[in-house]
């Protein structure tokens, strides 16, 4: 081999190097994000509708507490919703969400206006909306149009239970559905309020003060 040879094979061999190191430098990183992370459902889905009530006038307490409507969870239970979401889906529904994750502080807030652990929990124990495992939801069809569950969300008298059935059979198949499909899915109901939802596996979570931005 002469010596242009020589100093064209070395080139080569050099070039091939900076190409494989760029290669290495530029292939993006996944970083792994633990489930216990606080999300938004928006970032995962868009498949959901929402109507949160908290971020309006529009509820028992008549005052509005949050900053902005946001649904902010833990990442298993957006996991979670999700595939609930998408079993509904496949029967022409929808999940409508009213509350997601609740800070601490908005808790209290809550408690200052109403403080009678019927309608709000103490936030010196907090509740599951505290630690980003409960969601408020109801149901809409393909049209939009919210299924009859038999009483509004937040409604505080004993129709709104699971165990009241002196309902239409219509409304209590709707809560069955809503409940089987729910609980298929890692989640346990609440028997005094049709529309809450807890993940199993997330009532161990501490409860949290995390704080989104409103846009």
């Amino acid at each position: 081999m002469n010596s242009f040879s020589k100093i064209l094979v070395t080139f080569l061999l050099l070039t091939a190097g900076v190409q494989a190191q760029n290669e290495v430098y530029t292939t993006p990183v996944e970083t792994e994000i633990a489930d216990t992370t606080f999300v938004r459902l928006r970032d995962y889905s868009n498949d959901f509708i929402y109507d949160m009530k908290y971020a309006t006038e529009d509820n028992f307490l008549k005052a509005k507490v949050y900053d902005c409507a946001e649904c902010m969870l833990r990442l298993k239970t957006v996991k979670a919703l999700i595939a609930a979401n998408n079993d509904f889906l496949k029967k022409g529904y929808k999940i409508k969400l009213y509350d997601c994750y609740r800070p601490l502080d908005i808790q209290k807030k809550m408690w200052k206006i109403v403080s009678n652990p019927e309608y709000v929990a103490d936030p010196k124990k907090g509740s599951i909306h505290n630690r980003g495992g409960a969601v408020d939801i109801s149901l809409v069809d393909i049209t939009g149009k919210e299924v009859d569950m038999g009483t509004p969300f937040d409604f505080f008298g004993i129709q709104a239970s699971h165990n009241f059935k002196q309902l239409s059979k219509e409304i209590l198949s709707k809560r069955a559905y809503l409940k089987k499909v729910m609980i298929k899915n890692g989640f346990n109901s609440f028997d005094s309020e049709w529309w809450h939802y807890n993940l199993k596996s997330g009532l161990k979570d501490k409860v949290a003060n995390q704080k989104w931005k409103c846009d």
